[in-house]
């Protein structure tokens, strides 16, 4: 569906002074996919989205909508390309001197549309987004949640294939953004629309993404399913993104309680149908080991249930050795802690 393709953008033309804003990007979203790009201020986020409808023209690379390089298109055939993606922005970029109606039927407006399919196409939209009743406001009247429904409206105004979204919640409430991200669900689910959306917000990427991927310094640095980044992350930024909205930091008094244990610890990490089972009792009837909890937390990612736990386990160092390999088979990923690593 939407493919970028070992994507440079380089910034200046002195090459003493050149600016590297993304450095070989690869991204695949699949058609129907949520698809979030995660990373701090600087990282290439927003260079990033805007290369997707050559807002920004990456310097190198190819950008794939339906196995079309956009790059290759003239400026005739990319009008026509760009008409089947939406945007929707932080800050709304609505016209305060217009109405509702007038911002969401700007695109229509500018395509010609009769005025009887506009007014019904608008209509249907502003319902769509629960707005029908403020069509003739003016965005000052609205609040900030109220302005970026009728920023979505207005992107789904040319029946885009794809939508992109620039930090479409950074600006607005948890309440405001939760109902956000309710509204571009059904988006999804009611006109099968592809969305890419950036962020610095984890909890944007748990609540909605099926996939993720993690930039820093321009680079794509990790990606794969929300469940694999979020309960196994392969790098310190993706760790650390996940730790805003699972901490799995251990307390100073836990460390302690490690330390002044016998035996061995290990961070039990348990997803899916795993979750459910009494794996650590099972796994005590079944060894002549006791085992400890020491921490943990148990929790649900995009539905699937997840567990991350720190397991005390004392017993003869065979025993413990097939008492992990046990709970391994049961497809719980378990790694032993050692004292420094705390």
């Amino acid at each position: 569906m939407l493919v970028l393709q070992d994507v440079h953008k380089v910034y200046g033309k002195n090459k003493e002074k050149q600016v590297a804003a993304l450095q070989g990007i690869n991204l695949s979203v699949d058609k129907g996919e949520i698809f979030g790009v995660v990373g701090f201020s600087g990282a290439g986020k927003s260079t990033l989205i805007r290369c997707v409808n050559l807002l920004e023209r990456p310097t190198s690379g190819k950008v794939l909508i339906n196995g079309v390089d956009l790059l290759t298109l003239s400026a005739k055939q990319l009008r026509e390309q760009r008409k089947k993606i939406g945007m929707i922005f932080q800050n709304y970029n609505l016209l305060h001197s217009k109405t509702i109606f007038q911002n969401v039927a700007m695109p229509l407006t500018l395509e010609g549309k009769p005025k009887e399919f506009i007014k019904d196409k608008v209509t249907e939209l502003l319902s769509f987004v629960g707005l029908e009743d403020r069509m003739n406001h003016y965005p000052e009247q609205l609040s900030g949640g109220q302005k970026q429904r009728v920023g979505i409206a207005r992107a789904l105004a040319t029946d885009p294939d794809i939508l992109l979204c620039d930090e479409a919640t950074s600006a607005l409430d948890p309440s405001t953004t939760e109902s956000v991200l309710e509204l571009l669900r059904k988006v999804r689910e009611e006109f099968g629309v592809t969305i890419l959306m950036i962020t610095h917000e984890m909890n944007v990427i748990r609540d909605v993404c099926d996939k993720v991927a993690v930039i820093e310094g321009g680079k794509i640095v990790e990606q794969g399913s929300v469940i694999d980044v979020f309960t196994e992350p392969q790098t310190e930024i993706a760790r650390s993104f996940v730790r805003t909205v699972l901490n799995d930091d251990t307390p100073n008094s836990i460390k302690e309680l490690i330390k002044a244990n016998s035996g061995k610890t290990y961070r039990i990490i348990f997803k899916g149908i795993s979750t459910s089972a009494p794996l650590l009792s099972d796994t005590a009837k079944k060894f002549s080991v006791d085992l400890n909890v020491f921490h943990g937390m148990l929790t649900e990612l995009q539905g699937i249930p997840f567990g991350n736990l720190l397991v005390n386990i004392q017993g003869d160092s065979e025993e413990i050795a097939r008492a992990v390999q046990y709970m391994r088979d049961q497809e719980a990923t378990v790694r032993e802690v050692t004292q420094d690593a705390l």
